[in-house]
């Protein structure tokens, strides 16, 4: 069984801990090629406003203009994941697993279906049915109700060396009005919706938090130990 150690970052703006993940990869990287253990981590964090456009989306995808964008606080990055245009924001619950997938599974396809069977599996414990839609990466709702399919969790990841970076973003009570600026993932004419928006109530995103990581741990076979209370300290340190 995996151990992967936990880190509830709170709220921090996208660029800094976009560094932080990089920093992780690349110290796993040399670790891996000197044969030294390393551990894998699992970093939850909510984000400022910000969109992030994936290393192959279009940029015809932001609908909005930069003096928008400043006007609006949210900021943007083209980041090198996969995946199109997404936002992340307060109330928004990302999650990025720095795993070597040699300790599991190298298989990227197997990689993004259990990351949307963690999903799935979560956002059953609010009684809603997650699905995968054919084609796209995520988790949906209603995928065979034509009109109806709408996007609770969107993914996006990096791998290098069989080392994951990036992630997932659950939408708890996140603001869906962020994503009229954008058309989302580059899929047209189907919605995003929330946790919020489905049950008609605002959601514990720490109670989700935890019932993430316990289906995190099923699903992956792996034991997660919090390292939260110095999670500020070790990023501090690292950037």
């Amino acid at each position: 069984m995996q151990e992967i150690i936990l880190q509830d970052l709170g709220h921090r703006p996208f660029k800094r801990v976009w560094d932080y993940q990089e920093n992780l990869l690349q110290q796993k990287i040399k670790a891996k090629q000197s044969n030294t253990p390393q551990p894998d981590y699992l970093l939850l964090v909510e984000h400022d406003p910000v969109y992030t456009l994936g290393k192959n989306g279009k940029e015809k995808n932001l609908l909005i203009n930069e003096q928008s964008l400043a006007e609006k606080g949210i900021e943007f990055y083209h980041i090198n994941r996969g995946g199109d245009i997404t936002f992340h924001g307060p109330q928004q619950l990302v999650g990025y697993p720095i795993l070597d997938l040699d300790n599991y599974k190298t298989d990227l396809g197997w990689y993004l279906r259990s990351l949307e069977e963690v999903i799935i599996l979560t956002i059953g414990e609010y009684g809603l049915k997650g699905e995968r839609s054919k084609g796209e990466t995520g988790v949906w709702l209603d995928t065979n109700i034509k009109g109806r399919e709408r996007k609770i969790c969107a993914m996006g990841i990096r791998c290098s060396r069989w080392i994951t970076m990036h992630g997932f973003a659950l939408n708890v009570n996140v603001d869906l009005d962020y994503f009229n600026f954008i058309t989302p993932c580059g899929i047209q004419n189907k919605e995003v919706t929330s946790l919020q928006k489905e049950l008609g109530e605002t959601i514990s995103i720490n109670e989700v938090k935890e019932k993430l990581v316990k289906k995190f741990e099923l699903v992956f076979d792996a034991t997660i130990f919090s390292k939260s209370n110095n999670s500020s300290t070790l990023i501090n340190q690292t950037l």
